[in-house]
């Protein structure tokens, strides 16, 4: 029996690296999952794989943007399996350059810093009175070490990270009596998004040479793991805490 065995699972952005790999790793323990991500052919070719190999999967196309599209996501869950006992916000924006002395559109900073936290909290929102029914649920939200040591240039997106942090903090202390434990993890793997431009090909060079551990990590075998502990009965006593995936790059105090 899986670690998962009779749970179901949201996962969002799982059309791309980290969270496909998060919802096959879901599956194969026993987790029927929904996978929700704007881009619908690749939530369709993911569940497809799912299904075909004997799990539980549905496909929904979902602009994280847009409340209503959040909210046929819980529905698609609970018509489709009855439940929600997990959610993994795993969808993201871009990181985008943006230092902070450059700033000069506070209006378009804020949009960006506003938008992520924003999503992850309506659909913490809209699982929880399933999740609390039960006396049950796990949320991980994707975080960043950026929001902890700094990264030159990337101003707008360090504070989003931050928030989705704080965010997370709050919901442990404010959720934890439902049974609901709620935690970030902050990874450092080599996605597809990092092969889209010379840019992203000498950025996961210099980050490989950086690593301990002498090698960059992968969604399926180093992140998707972790996630899957969090995910799971034995992380009941797991809460508000931000884990890094990283090798030791980063090393907490």
């Amino acid at each position: 029996m899986g670690q998962l065995e009779g749970r179901v699972a949201i996962v969002t952005g799982a059309a791309g690296g980290i969270g496909r790999s998060c919802a096959r790793r879901f599956a194969a323990e026993g987790a029927a999952v929904v996978l929700a991500d704007i881009h619908e052919g690749g939530v369709r070719d993911i569940a497809d794989e799912i299904t075909q190999a004997g799990g539980g999967a549905l496909a929904v196309a979902c602009d994280v943007a847009k409340e209503e599209e959040i909210e046929a996501v819980v529905a698609a869950a609970i018509g489709g399996y009855g439940r929600i006992d997990i959610l993994a916000n795993i969808a993201q924006g871009g990181m985008g350059d943006m230092a902070f002395l450059d700033a000069t559109t506070p209006r378009n900073v804020l949009d960006s810093v506003v938008t992520g936290p924003i999503q992850s909290m309506l659909f913490m929102q809209k699982c929880l009175p399933h999740m609390k029914e039960r006396g049950y649920g796990r949320v991980i939200n994707t975080a960043s070490h950026s929001a902890v040591f700094g990264l030159p240039g990337f101003a707008a997106y360090e504070m989003a990270k931050a928030a989705i942090m704080a965010l997370t903090r709050n919901a442990s202390q404010e959720w934890g009596k439902f049974g609901i434990v709620t935690n970030t993890f902050l990874p450092v793997v080599r996605t597809p998004a990092y092969d889209l431009s010379e840019q992203g090909r000498a950025a996961a060079q210099l980050l490989t040479e950086s690593i301990p551990l002498g090698r960059f990590g992968t969604p399926y075998e180093d992140c998707a793991p972790l996630l899957v502990f969090l995910a799971s009965a034995g992380a009941g006593y797991v809460n508000g805490q931000a884990i890094g995936v990283d090798g030791g790059k980063y090393v907490f105090a």
